[in-house]
């Protein structure tokens, strides 16, 4: 009776640890994985690696397991219907949420995204896509630091990491979306922000910012009044795929006039560059007034 007891005991301890870690894994992941990391978890149940390639890049060599998904094509950015501004939130989430299930994640799968890493931009891509997830309620999510570019450089050439070919086909699942309206910043929201001295921070290269030239979706030149400039490619190494240390943002957001915490609205012209600044000030650098203007 007493073997039972304990048997049953232990196994009941068991499933409550399992049920534990796994709440724990439902709800939140560390922003950033590292290459190590992911090789140790390849093939792990629960996990979707996603992959932003261009197709032919994708179908040639990608991490074994990822599924490919389109930026631009699949719903995480599309035209406001009202007044045809580009590459917005979507105002409705049936494509979107939709296309997330075919990627073979629901609401506790622990999605790591992979951008292409060639430069800061690529990054940002990745850092759309999560804040993305963030906007829709699933915290579960990282990105793979340096993309597919670190992934694939040699450091080791007798032993290089694994690549798989071909198209990688997930088992759709059903991802339930719980939209977190308070993070969707709108027009109104940064006039209200101006004019109570909230802190903008413009994430535009710096000629875009004193207004020398002009990205062609922006109708205007210059930047808002009062923003302070702290460009995107400022965050990654040289410009890269991989993000800086968290002592060296510290000293570029001193050095910009940017406090790493308070309140802040980070911006550009579409939403791209301003997910990198975001994704610093709020993931990595612990600020969660950071909030942005998409």
């Amino acid at each position: 009776m007493k073997t039972l007891f304990s048997t049953r005991w232990g196994a009941l301890l068991a499933a409550m640890l399992f049920l534990l870690l796994s709440a724990r894994a439902a709800t939140a992941a560390d922003p950033l994985v590292s290459i190590d990391w992911l090789k140790a978890n390849l093939g792990k149940p629960g996990i979707a690696i996603v992959d932003f390639q261009p197709p032919p890049d994708y179908l040639r060599a990608h991490i074994p397991g990822a599924v490919n998904s389109s930026y631009a094509k699949d719903g995480w950015r599309e035209e406001r219907a009202s007044d045809k501004v580009p590459d917005m939130f979507p105002e409705k989430l049936d494509k979107l949420v939709a296309h997330i299930g075919s990627l073979g994640i629901d609401n506790a799968t622990h999605v790591v995204l992979v951008p292409m890493g060639m430069n800061s931009t690529d990054v940002g891509v990745a850092t759309r896509v999560y804040w993305t997830f963030k906007v829709l309620g699933h915290d579960n999510v990282s990105i793979l630091d340096g993309g597919m570019a670190a992934w694939t450089r040699e450091q080791d050439k007798t032993k290089a990491n694994p690549v798989q070919a071909g198209a990688q086909k997930a088992e759709a699942k059903a991802f339930k979306a719980s939209l977190r309206k308070e993070m969707l910043v709108t027009m109104d929201d940064v006039k209200k922000a101006m004019k109570g001295g909230v802190l903008l921070v413009d994430h535009r290269p710096e000629d875009q910012y004193v207004g020398i030239n002009r990205h062609p979706k922006s109708p205007e030149s210059g930047t808002l009044a009062g923003a302070k400039n702290l460009p995107n490619g400022w965050m990654t190494v040289n410009g890269m795929g991989q993000f800086r240390s968290k002592s060296q943002l510290e000293q570029l957001y001193k050095v910009a006039g940017v406090p790493t915490s308070g309140e802040q609205i980070n911006f550009c012209n579409t939403g791209h560059w301003a997910s990198v600044g975001w994704f610093v000030s709020s993931e990595l650098m612990g600020n969660k007034k950071a909030r942005m203007y998409d």
